[in-house]
């Protein structure tokens, strides 16, 4: 530490009284709530599932800092609310992390600082990628314990912008700016796979094979489940639906407007600006019709909704190859879609998705799984510990704020690691509910590994 930083700061006087602050409180944390993401970890076995797949080539004669601390280390951090690797050169130290990831609080005997951080981030390889995310999944799986009879997956892209000259970054047109162009799979708030992709690519692209790789294991586990993937115009492509007609999958995308449509939906639209001309109210009517776009193997099943406001027609269409009224398959199965988006603006803004800050391409790949891990791990604990409380449906900023960053003194003695929470902390009793709630939540073991 600096002697700058270890100068008091002198703030205004309060009376006759001088106000001054230095840094040099001791054993102190703000955020005692790091203890509870560490007993959902161990109950999911989240950190020790991750580090078995990782390789590690360094010889342990001179290891100080184990794989499964640092990678408990970053996760919680994220969690946390850190995202920048110079944030461990201080946060290293603070013994609530350092609970967290496995070792008595120690001033001395620190956790791993930035630049051994970055290393771990640049040796990981694509194979060491793919095992990771299948841990995520694995995850999933594991987090059911009676198999689902229906499953409903999400597709979307997103852009994730880059700043300097790393691996793989382009110009993207739409979103004008140097970016990458991550797609990510979710099954209602539950995260399924997050890839890092160029954005030179359709917006499809690598949807269908990882969606083949998605569905073996998932009947893998579940041989039973039925399976709709839900997506909007972006993925709407004939190889994607033909695989799913031919393995049993139901889909519901968006399709993008034409000419042809357009006058395939003649009826409905017409009708619905006679209605509006008529009642001056917005109109809106829904129909079904088989259409063929000339790159399609065959026909398919074609919904229109044709809106008539005040601003004039606005026809949207959805192409589907499940059963059901079309008003319902529109309004209650593919606008639920929207609610995907609200899951990766939690990961990018909460969980720091979107800080691909280094050179190469795979440890930017490795640093978005790092953010989908720490989005799992925080959604176990709203999955087994927040549910009917008022913090059930709350974000992640949210529940960092309200239950993970609690001050707290650490002593440390022989035979204890004693936290005394901050006695005006506001949330005790919600945090008591959910400590008890964690502590007697089965301990699931290590899945993922494989």
């Amino acid at each position: 530490m600096t002697d700058c930083n270890r100068e008091p700061l002198s703030f205004s006087s309060l009376g006759s009284k001088s106000v001054v602050a230095d840094f040099l409180g001791g054993r102190l944390t703000s955020d005692a709530g790091a203890l509870l993401l560490r007993e959902v970890a161990q109950r999911i076995g989240l950190f020790d599932a991750i580090s078995e797949v990782i390789p590690d080539p360094r010889n342990p004669v001179f290891v100080v800092h184990d794989q499964q601390s640092m990678i408990a280390q970053r996760i919680v951090a994220l969690a946390l609310g850190y995202e920048d690797l110079n944030d461990h050169q201080t946060l290293r130290a603070d013994p609530a992390l350092q609970l967290a990831a496995g070792r008595v609080p120690d001033e001395e005997l620190t956790l791993a600082s930035p630049p051994t951080l970055c290393r771990l981030e640049n040796r990981i390889q694509r194979t060491t990628l793919i095992r990771i995310a299948a841990v995520l999944l694995d995850q999933f799986i594991a987090s059911h314990a009676q198999p689902p009879e229906h499953l409903i997956l999400d597709f979307d892209a997103t852009d994730d912008p880059v700043h300097g000259r790393q691996e793989g970054r382009f110009f993207h047109g739409y979103y004008d700016n140097y970016c990458y162009l991550p797609l990510y799979v979710f099954c209602g708030d539950e995260l399924l796979a997050a890839y890092l992709r160029p954005s030179k690519i359709d917006a499809s692209k690598h949807s269908r094979a990882l969606l083949q790789l998605l569905v073996r294991r998932l009947r893998q586990a579940w041989p039973d489940v039925k399976i709709t993937i839900r997506a909007d115009s972006g993925f709407c492509r004939w190889r994607l639906m033909r695989w799913c007609d031919s393995h049993g999958l139901g889909y519901v995308l968006g399709l993008a407007r034409n000419q042809a449509l357009e006058r395939l939906a003649a009826d409905w639209t017409q009708r619905a600006e006679r209605q509006f001309k008529r009642t001056g109210q917005p109109q809106r009517i829904f129909g079904t019709f088989a259409y063929k776009a000339s790159s399609w193997d065959r026909p398919r099943r074609v919904i229109v909704k044709a809106e008539h406001t005040a601003q004039g027609p606005n026809p949207r269409f959805i192409v589907v190859n499940v059963p059901g009224d079309p008003q319902e398959l529109y309004e209650d199965v593919y606008c639920q879609r929207g609610d995907m988006e609200n899951r990766i603006k939690e990961q990018q803004l909460d969980l720091f998705a979107d800080r691909t800050s280094c050179h190469r391409f795979l440890a930017n790949q490795f640093r978005l799984l790092l953010s989908s891990a720490a989005y799992v791990l925080v959604q176990a604990l709203r999955r087994t510990a927040l549910r009917q409380t008022d913090l059930e449906r709350a974000q992640v900023g949210t529940i960092r704020l309200k239950l993970l960053k609690v001050a707290a003194r650490v002593v440390v003695t022989a035979r204890r690691v004693v936290l005394h929470l901050a006695t005006s902390y506001p949330f005790q009793d919600r945090f008591r509910a959910v400590f008890e709630r964690v502590m007697s939540a089965p301990i699931l073991g290590r899945a993922g590994v494989g």
